[in-house]
């Protein structure tokens, strides 16, 4: 049944989209913890930091590229350093950098292979190489409009 201002075609399409993302992310966060130990927020953490200049990004540049607010970032950080991924240090008089350490890059680089295996399995080999740009596109246009709501809104 659709719900008011929602048509059955939009319901579906929205359903649907949000059910493969849900479950995307759970069978990703399952192999991470399988084969590392890692969650997807680490991955996701320590794969920014590696590829940031120095292997280290001030703590608020961080979330912003990770689209995570403030307190969820410092909640990660904390356990992260906890475990030794990564470490914290001051910048100028009231920054903070994340700098990956070298057991959180070793981390990551045990992590890389068994990540990009399952998401290839569970999703780029389900997609022709067409289908796949196509969602790439329709994934940036929505990327977009999003990012810029929250820009307007904040």
């Amino acid at each position: 049944m659709a719900q008011p201002g929602l048509t059955e075609r939009e319901l579906r399409a929205w359903r649907t989209s949000f059910r493969m993302v849900e479950l995307l992310r759970t069978r990703i966060e399952q192999q991470l913890q399988a084969s590392s130990g890692l969650s997807n927020a680490d991955y996701t953490v320590l794969a920014l930091l590696s590829e940031a200049p120095g292997r280290r990004l001030r703590a608020y540049e961080l979330g912003r590229v990770a689209g995570w607010e403030k307190s969820r970032m410092h909640h990660q950080l904390t356990r992260m350093e906890r475990r030794g991924l990564i470490t914290r240090e001051r910048c100028g008089s009231r920054g903070i950098d994340a700098v990956l350490t070298d057991e959180g890059f070793a981390a990551l680089r045990t992590a890389v292979p068994g990540h990009a295996e399952e998401v290839r399995r569970l999703f780029v080999e389900r997609l022709t190489p067409e289908e796949l740009d196509a969602f790439a596109a329709i994934s940036a246009k929505l990327l977009t409009a999003l990012e810029a709501d929250r820009s307007s809104a904040g």
